[in-house]
């Protein structure tokens, strides 16, 4: 079932943000403006639903029955299958004839570009004239290791050279996408720990509401949903207008803008948590209570509810930023395969964040009875200690991003 899911889920997420976007007019303004509003919009739907079924499958699933948990979503699936059935004639395609796969033609013109950089020696001057007499001036200045295959006269006509000035283009506009792709990696690698540590953290504070009910410490999980929820209507309608009035901008700021604020974000939210944590441990000693791993820690789960909030917030700036950003600066043809990279980035993040974990509890675990950053008890552990690891990392990460964010040139439309 977890595999099925996964491939449906690789399916739906690659394209359904693209075909979505993929129904405004480029060349309308309004539409234009609104495509940008779209990604907001898109996210705020989604976290609606999470929240919703965090809210109430999970307690259908824990008190009622489990066949009733999973057949409501089954049941939502199926209406949502028809309605988008019921509108496939008002769609909009955009999908160019071609008899060869725009990542084959692309592919095409790497391993070109690989052939003749090992058999052939043009002087770097007759490359270098010779790019700017075929390509943008952009693109004759990015990735030159690309203009020697484009001049090769023994190129075979009918690979590389018909339109070879087109195909040249799109390979580098994806080219360009890999140093931010490569810098936004230490975002999900903060971004994870909302579900791991944070709820390890939530389990051993004090969760009442009320007398006789507490919450679960999975469940403040929803607090990043619901401040979502609350965020992007105010960055859409208030944000946005404020902004256009000082950059003049109609997205109000660029994509990267956008995307740096969120990173930049998610590193404070990683200073608060581990203030917070600091105040925790600080507390299980002043109460005696460092080696007893399953007593409740006097301190309110509330204090967790910041670093979730600003996560949340985080993630209206990085990830909806993200989400337009590998949409908007790739081919139109390959729109639905290049916003996978913007899914890799979450992906091999969480695997970065694993490997990490590994190799900071081989480090800090002593043979003479040194107690590690992730002990299985958490009042001896130290957790801030690795938050302030992620804060640093997160700095290191933000400034690398704004390094090749200064020298990106943004797709203008034309070729691609």
């Amino acid at each position: 079932m977890d595999s099925k899911s996964a491939v449906a889920g690789g399916g739906y997420k690659t394209c359904n943000r693209a075909f979505g976007a993929d129904q405004f007019d480029e060349e309308d303004p309004e539409e234009g403006k609104a495509k940008s509003s779209y990604f907001n919009w898109s996210s705020l739907c989604i976290c609606i639903g999470l929240s919703v079924s965090m809210l109430t499958l999970s307690y259908i699933q824990d008190n009622l029955n489990w066949v009733l948990g999973f057949g409501i979503p089954c049941i939502a699936m199926v209406v949502a299958l028809l309605l988008f059935l019921i509108g496939t004639n008002t769609y909009r395609y955009s999908i160019e004839r071609d008899e060869k796969s725009p990542i084959m033609r692309i592919c095409k013109v790497f391993v070109e570009a690989a052939r003749i950089w090992r058999t052939t020696s043009l002087p770097e001057k007759a490359i270098e004239e010779g790019a700017l007499g075929t390509l943008s001036h952009q693109g004759s200045q990015e990735c030159k290791f690309l203009n020697k295959a484009l001049l090769e006269p023994n190129c075979p006509e009918e690979d590389v050279k018909v339109g070879s000035a087109t195909e040249f283009e799109k390979a580098k506009a994806i080219l360009r996408l890999f140093p931010i792709w490569s810098t936004c990696l230490v975002y999900p690698i903060v971004l994870v720990q909302s579900s791991t540590f944070f709820t390890k953290q939530g389990m051993t504070m004090d969760r009442s509401v009320w007398s006789g009910f507490e919450i679960t410490a999975a469940s403040l999980q929803v607090c990043i949903s619901l401040s979502i929820v609350l965020f992007v209507p105010i960055y859409d309608r208030i944000f946005i207008p404020m902004a256009r009035k000082f950059t003049n901008k109609p997205s109000g700021i660029t994509m990267l803008q956008r995307i740096g604020i969120g990173i930049f974000i998610s590193s404070i939210s990683m200073v608060i948590a581990a203030l917070v944590e600091t105040k925790r441990l600080k507390t299980t000693q002043d109460h005696g209570l460092i080696d007893m791993p399953y007593a409740t820690v006097p301190m309110r789960v509330w204090w967790l509810v910041p670093q979730y909030i600003l996560f949340g917030l985080s993630e209206v700036f990085a990830v909806v930023g993200l989400q337009e950003f590998f949409y908007d600066q790739v081919p139109n043809e390959l729109r639905s395969a290049v916003v996978s990279l913007y899914l890799s980035i979450f992906g091999v993040g969480s695997f970065l964040s694993s490997f990490l974990i590994s190799a900071i509890e081989k480090a800090t675990e002593g043979g003479d009875g040194q107690e590690g950053w992730f002990n299985d008890n958490l009042n001896r552990a130290h957790l801030n200690y690795f938050y302030w690891l992620l804060s640093g990392f997160s700095v290191v990460g933000f400034a690398a991003y704004l390094h090749f964010t200064r020298s990106y040139t943004y797709n203008k439309g034309g070729l691609l």
